[in-house]
């Protein structure tokens, strides 16, 4: 069994960009919405936001890192993984996301937020549940001082 990737593993730098990295990745779908696609389509329904396109990716790299030997990478795919999928959990909350795509197109949407001004980007953030995204941003914020706090201490 490996050292868990907590407090003064040796990857545990390399193993925070990863999953800061990987939270984003969903995201890049945008480039191809704004400069390809020209809006024709919610960014949500590209491969991209399919959170088992993710778990396929990750399970064919999990093969190839076990085929080659390469046991180093297994916290590195979770830790992306888990990044991916966690990208795509606030999204479900006032978004649709699919996430049995490509089996099947059915949406989670807890909350749909309604167009209430000329931008959607004032929807949205003037909605309540920004409000979610905020904590999450608020709460990591604390972590980090908290941790900077900590090793500034030892």
């Amino acid at each position: 069994m490996g050292e868990r990737p907590g407090r003064g593993h040796p990857a545990r730098r390399g193993l925070m960009v990863t999953g800061l990295v990987a939270s984003v990745l969903p995201d890049l779908d945008l480039i191809w919405f704004y400069l390809v696609n020209g809006r024709q389509n919610p960014h949500h329904e590209f491969v991209f936001h399919w959170p088992l396109f993710w778990v396929a990716v990750a399970l064919i790299l999990w093969i190839a890192s076990m085929g080659l030997g390469l046991r180093g990478a297994m916290p590195f795919l979770g830790i992306a993984l888990v990044s991916l999928l966690l990208h795509m959990v606030p999204d479900s909350v006032a978004a649709e996301i699919a996430w049995l795509m490509p089996f099947s197109d059915a949406e989670v949407n807890l909350v749909v937020v309604p167009a209430r001004h000329d931008w959607w980007v004032h929807s949205f953030v003037l909605h309540w549940t920004f409000l979610l995204e905020l904590t999450i941003c608020g709460w990591a914020a604390l972590v980090l001082a908290g941790n900077r706090r900590n090793a500034a201490q030892a």
